[in-house]
Order: C-alpha cells, then sequence, then structure tokens
C-alpha cells in the first residue's frame, strides 16, 4: 500500500470502524437474547462505499430506537471529513445559502445592521440607498415587532431576528419601531432587496499623507470595494498607507491575488499551490498595480487567516512592506468548492498554498479537530500572546527575503514588529462589563438623550471636544451596579482609559456608524499606533 494510500486508510478506518463496531454490538446481542441474526451481512467482501451504505441502512433497520438516516448520513460526513484536515467540511442544504451569500457579496433583506439591547432590537446603521433607508429607518431605532408579532422582551435570537427580516426581494415586511424622541410608535412597510455585504470596514485618512483601510474578509466584491477605497485615499493625498486584516479569516484566494497584485511589481511572485494531484502553480504580480509606490503597513493579529495570510506573505516575503501585530492563525490549506445534488456542499482540501519565499504557513493538524481550534487559546496561556520570545520556531522551517530577512513557515506569518495584547487595563470588571453588553446599552441611551445636538455638531467637532468625563464614568458603573454587575473602584480606575475610549467610540458609532468608530477607537489602539509611528518615522 502506497504512503498516501495508507494515510487515508488510515483517516478513514475510524469513522468506518466505529460504524461497524456498534452494528457487530447489536447484531451480537440479538443474537445472544434470541439466537437468530442475519449472518450474512458482512459474508461477501463489499466496496467500502457499499459498505457504509449498508451498515446506515442496517442500523436505520435494525437499530432498538429510531433514527434519522439524514442525520446519520450528514453526521457521517462530517466526522470524516475532520479526520483528513480541520479545513475540509460539510456543508448542509438548509446553511449552504448562507454561507454562498457570504461570499457572494449580498443577500436579500431590508438593509440594517442591528444589536440585543435589553431584548430589544436596536437599529445600529441603516446601508445606505437600502430600502430601510427608503422608508425612513433610523440608526437607534427600536423594533418592537415584524409582521404583528412581538420581538421585544421575548429572549429572541439573532438567528431569529435575521430569519424573519431577511426574504425574497420583492416581498415585504411590516414592523412597529419605537424611536428616541417620539411617544407614538412607527408603523413601516418595507420591501425586501437585495442588499451588499461590504467587506471594507472602513477607509479614512489619518493624517495628510497616511491613509487607513480595514477589510473584514475576502468575498466576490472584495477587490471592486478596495479599489474604491484606495483610489478615494490616492485622490486625497495617500502616500502611506495602513492596511488593516485583523480578525479577518480570510475568503477567496483570487481576491487576495488581485489585491497583492497593486502593491508588487511585474512578475514577483504573490503565491503558489501544490497538491497531490495539483502540479505547482505560481502567480505573478504584473505591471498594472496602482499602489507599488505606497508605502504599506500590514495588521494582523492570531485570527487573521488564510488569504489575509497570503497578502501578508506576499508583501513581507517580496520585501514591499512591514507587518505588525501578532502571529497569524496558520491556515496554508487551499479548498476546492463541490455542489451536491441535494443542495448540500463539501469544502474538500485540494492544495496547499506557499509563499513567494517557498514556506507553507500552515499549523501543525496532527492532534484532534478540537485541540486545533484549541491553539488559539493555548497562545494565550503559554504567553505567547504577550512576548514574542514565548515563539519558537524550527530552523528548518528558515527562510529568507531577497534582501535577507529571516521568515518563518509551518504556523501562521510572524510580524516583522510584535505588538502584544493590551493586558494594562484588562480586568474582570471590564470584561464583565464586554460580555454583558453594557457599555453597548449605555452609549444607546446616551446617544438618545442627546442625538439631535450629536448630529448637528458633527463627528469633526466630536472627535475633537466631546470628553467621557469622571461624571460620565460614574453613571456608567451606577448602570453596570443596576444591571448586576457589582461596581469596583480599582478594577474601574484601571480600565478606565479603554472604557472612556470605547464609549466614546460607541456613541460616534450610533450616529456615524463605522466611519465613526474606528477614528476614535484607533486612537487608542495599541498595534494601530505602532504601525503609524513605524510611518511617520519614513520620509518620502
Amino acid at each position: 500500500m502506497k504512503p498516501r494510500q495508507n494515510k487515508l486508510f488510515l483517516v478513514l478506518l475510524p469513522v468506518l470502524f466505529g460504524v461497524l463496531v456498534s452494528v457487530g454490538i447489536l447484531i451480537g446481542m440479538q443474537l445472544a437474547k434470541t439466537g437468530e441474526g442475519d449472518s450474512s451481512l458482512f459474508q461477501h467482501y463489499v466496496d467500502p462505499s457499499d459498505k457504509v451504505n449498508q451498515v446506515l441502512k442496517y442500523v436505520e433497520r435494525e437499530y432498538v430506537d429510531s433514527v434519522n438516516k439524514d442525520e446519520l448520513v450528514e453526521q457521517t460526513i462530517e466526522e470524516m471529513l475532520h479526520n483528513l484536515d480541520p479545513h475540509s467540511h460539510y456543508i448542509p442544504a438548509s446553511e449552504f445559502e448562507e454561507v454562498a451569500q457570504q461570499m457572494e457579496g449580498n443577500f436579500e433583506g431590508i438593509g440594517i445592521e442591528f444589536n440585543v439591547v435589553r431584548d430589544t432590537i436596536r437599529v445600529v446603521s441603516v446601508i445606505a440607498g437600502g430600502p430601510s433607508q427608503k422608508v425612513g429607518l433610523q440608526a437607534g431605532d427600536q423594533i418592537l415587532k415584524v409582521n404583528g408579532e412581538n420581538v421585544a422582551g421575548v429572549k429572541i435570537k439573532n438567528k431569529d431576528i435575521t430569519g424573519k427580516l431577511r426574504g425574497k426581494k420583492g416581498t415585504k415586511v411590516n414592523i412597529t419601531v419605537k424611536r428616541f424622541n417620539r411617544a407614538k410608535l412607527l408603523e413601516f412597510s418595507i420591501t425586501r432587496d437585495e442588499i451588499p455585504l461590504y467587506s471594507i470596514d472602513v477607509s479614512y485618512m489619518v493624517k495628510k499623507d497616511i491613509g487607513y483601510i480595514k477589510l473584514n474578509r475576502f468575498a466576490e466584491t472584495s477587490y471592486e470595494e478596495f479599489m474604491q477605497a484606495a483610489e478615494k485615499l490616492l485622490g486625497q493625498g495617500m502616500k502611506k498607507l495602513i492596511f488593516d486584516l485583523r480578525d479577518n479569516g480570510g475568503g477567496l484566494l483570487d481576491v487576495a491575488i488581485r489585491i497583492c497584485d497593486e502593491f508588487l511589481a511585474d512578475k514577483q511572485v504573490i503565491v503558489y499551490t501544490m497538491g497531490r494531484n495539483r502540479k505547482k502553480d505560481f502567480k505573478y504580480a504584473t505591471n498594472e498595480g496602482k499602489l507599488t509606490e505606497t508605502e504599506v503597513v500590514i495588521l494582523i493579529d492570531e485570527n487573521s487567516a488564510s488569504a489575509s495570510e497570503i497578502v501578508a506573505g506576499a508583501i513581507q516575503d517580496n520585501d514591499r512592506g512591514i507587518i505588525v501585530g501578532r502571529r497569524s492563525f496558520g491556515k496554508g490549506l487551499v479548498q476546492r468548492q463541490t455542489e451536491l445534488s441535494d443542495g448540500s456542499a463539501l469544502r474538500l482540501t485540494t492544495a496547499r498554498y506557499y509563499t513567494p519565499t517557498g514556506r507553507c504557513i500552515q499549523k501543525p493538524y496532527d492532534d484532534d479537530y478540537d485541540a486545533y481550534r484549541q491553539e488559539e487559546s493555548d497562545r494565550f496561556l503559554n504567553g505567547e500572546l504577550l512576548n514574542a520570545d514565548s515563539i519558537r520556531f524550527p530552523d528548518s522551517l528558515k527562510f529568507k527575503t531577497p534582501k535577507g530577512k529571516v521568515v518563518y513557515g509551518g504556523g501562521g506569518i510572524m510580524p516583522d514588529l510584535f505588538v502584544p495584547i493590551d493586558t494594562l487595563t484588562r480586568t474582570d470588571y471590564l470584561n464583565e462589563l464586554f460580555f454583558k453588553g453594557l457599555i453597548n446599552q449605555f452609549s444607546f441611551d446616551h446617544t438618545d438623550k442627546y442625538r439631535e445636538q450629536l448630529e448637528r455638531d458633527g463627528i469633526e467637532k466630536f472627535k475633537i471636544e466631546f470628553r467621557v468625563s469622571e461624571e460620565l464614568l460614574e453613571e456608567l458603573a451606577d448602570f453596570a451596579s443596576k444591571n448586576d454587575l457589582k461596581k469596583d473602584a480599582g478594577q474601574l480606575k484601571r480600565s478606565a482609559p479603554l472604557i472612556r475610549i470605547y464609549l466614546k467610540a460607541s456613541i460616534a458609532r450610533n450616529i456615524w456608524g463605522a466611519d465613526g468608530f474606528y477614528p476614535v477607537y484607533n486612537t487608542y489602539d495599541w498595534v494601530f499606533l505602532r504601525a503609524l509611528k513605524l510611518l511617520d518615522a519614513t520620509e518620502r
């Protein structure tokens, strides 16, 4: 048996063996009790795939309790794929449409972003040009009823809300809304339409020559969105860019390649892929990039994965820019999606990708699926998120860039400049404020009190003049106490700097969306500030 065939056999063996043992036990129990049984089930050789089908049929027919065959089949497929690698997976037909929408960059609905605050749906933002904006829905509105059904105070879940608000284009949904400055409830009839899912969270000029773009995923529309943002900033005088890929879990490989092409010179390697049945396939930059003269700093963290790592690896390996933050996730496997006849789909790993220097940054997955996912929290426990010296790379995974910089494979992209997580302001009290959503709730209440004045003054005045005073901080603490979070004066003082900036940013988001939140929050963000300092120090 060839090594690869042997590996596949060992991968499939636990799944088949587990099912067969279960059936064997059932047969044995039946024979022990009655002395009867169909011993012909396994007398003749059958193809392994037929064997699985026979086992499933036998379980369905003879098992002591009733079973759902469809569920058994889907669980078996999912377990089989998990035993291959952590990123091959099965998409049930019931979830396929939603998953596809995430990559297509649109869905059909009413066009709002919402949060559930104190068991009430609060509109965070209304998508420009969408159905909700057209009928007059506003940020801060509380949705009390959907099609006459009460959705406030009933512990409704996010997925249930989404199910009620989304629907086929052209269909209507009626909602009842309470607005902060209106005593009378408002009724809206909204015709659902196609709603874009944007990949760019925000783009703005930080200083006269430094721009900032935050990309949250690599979907079908992401390249076009990125270029619109980049060209806007270039038109405003951008010569340097902070490109934020933190918490970006990846997406489409081709989109990552197109974005890299904008930064790299003609014929520079972006990435290459290779698999058992796939020859080495190189992707090169062209001479058409519009950002080849733009200085760039890429921000990454432990949640930056896949396509994010392709971009960071290409920039780092070509000595094109500086990577700042913490070691990325470490996903170097490429999946190909195949749709099945019932509307479900498989995403099967068919290749590995390699950065221009030849490194595969896929982290090990020899242990089980849960251990692989647990690795992220293990990084915190072993001190890696606090100190770069806690990270160990073997010399066998050492590579060098054209200019001689040492880079490593085998477990994510290690940044050129490591920035630890912020532990100075982190306390249990702060964590509870976040986990219970109390800062967001309090920010909504404060925004509603002063919304008209804040909107009249505008975002620039807000950024410069608004301060979270000691009095407002105490109001937040009192609010938290009334919501079952006992005040801890010492921890409140220690966490005050982060609470102040996050509260201010949340109030800004309630009025101006992401364009209000990020320019405020980034004034405190350690990783962002290190990147800004780097670019400030360079001369053009």
